[in-house]
């Protein structure tokens, strides 16, 4: 398994450089937010792109994922967190099909990256009017993106989390059943998986073979705040051990948005930390 680290902890500064400090950490991957301040799908021109490749080339830094569980860009003036609107999920025409097209043109942007998976969200348990009528938009929304992604060899990572429409394991594993499509996944966040209460050997087992990219973090005291690894009470080892005995070789990506006064540090903390405990 290798290491990475998001540019979402970096959110105040620009994607370039926080690629540039990801890779002189130590990092052998970044994971790109697709969201302000950094990579907009719908905004990204040819030039932006071949900065990011011949970055990537020069530092030998791989992508593990492009991030595009949020889209707040959509909004002006942007909102003070993260609102998972507009949702693939939304019963709101305008919003939803604006979300696919977003999500559409992330993974022809991994495509010209050289990236392998991109990960999206559910949205809110309210965003598709009642929770079963948002996961039938859900559903019909992930069949027209893993279209594209079948098209272009490219893996889509549900990131199932606690609050949001899809919050379990089992859930995102029957969202995955429902689609029906091999390229279809998961984004497996460890923090989430964790508040669940989920088993991290039942989960990582039932999702064995569909967990595209792992998100790493700390949580302490069992509340939804990323921590950097070894500040909290997460027992890293289980989770590790399962992702090993499943044959899991892809990335393990830091992802620390609650940083961004300090991203190296915490950085450079996490590699430490992870570089220390993970299964030789």
């Amino acid at each position: 398994m290798k290491l990475a680290y998001s540019t979402n902890a970096y959110t105040r500064t620009d994607l370039i450089s926080a690629l540039a400090s990801i890779a002189d950490i130590g990092f052998s991957g970044a994971e790109i937010l697709c969201d302000a301040p950094h990579l907009r799908p719908h905004q990204a021109d040819a030039d932006e792109v071949s900065a990011i490749s011949r970055l990537l080339q020069e530092k030998h830094l791989a992508i593990s994922n492009l991030n595009v569980n949020t889209a707040n860009t959509y909004f002006n003036p942007l909102p003070p967190e993260n609102v998972f609107e507009p949702a693939l999920s939304s019963r709101r025409d305008e919003w939803r099909e604006w979300r696919i097209e977003y999500t559409l043109k992330a993974l022809q942007l991994a495509q010209q990256l050289g990236a392998k998976c991109i990960s999206v969200t559910s949205g809110q348990p309210g965003s598709g009017g009642d929770p079963a009528a948002g996961l039938t938009l859900f559903v019909d929304s992930l069949k027209q993106v893993c279209n594209l992604a079948e098209a272009l060899d490219l893996r889509v990572g549900i990131e199932y989390e606690p609050g949001l429409l899809v919050e379990r394991a089992t859930e995102a594993a029957d969202i995955i059943d429902r689609v029906g499509s091999a390229n279809l996944g998961v984004n497996l966040d460890i923090g989430h998986s964790y508040l669940d209460g989920e088993s991290p050997e039942a989960s990582i087992e039932l999702l064995s073979g569909r967990i595209w990219n792992v998100h790493v973090e700390d949580i302490l005291g069992m509340k939804h705040y990323h921590h950097i690894p070894g500040d909290g009470d997460l027992p890293f080892g289980r989770y590790f051990d399962a992702l090993h005995r499943q044959g899991y070789d892809n990335f393990l990506t830091v992802e620390l948005y609650t940083y961004p006064h300090n991203p190296i540090e915490a950085g450079e903390r996490s590699l430490a930390y992870l570089s220390r405990i993970l299964p030789r």
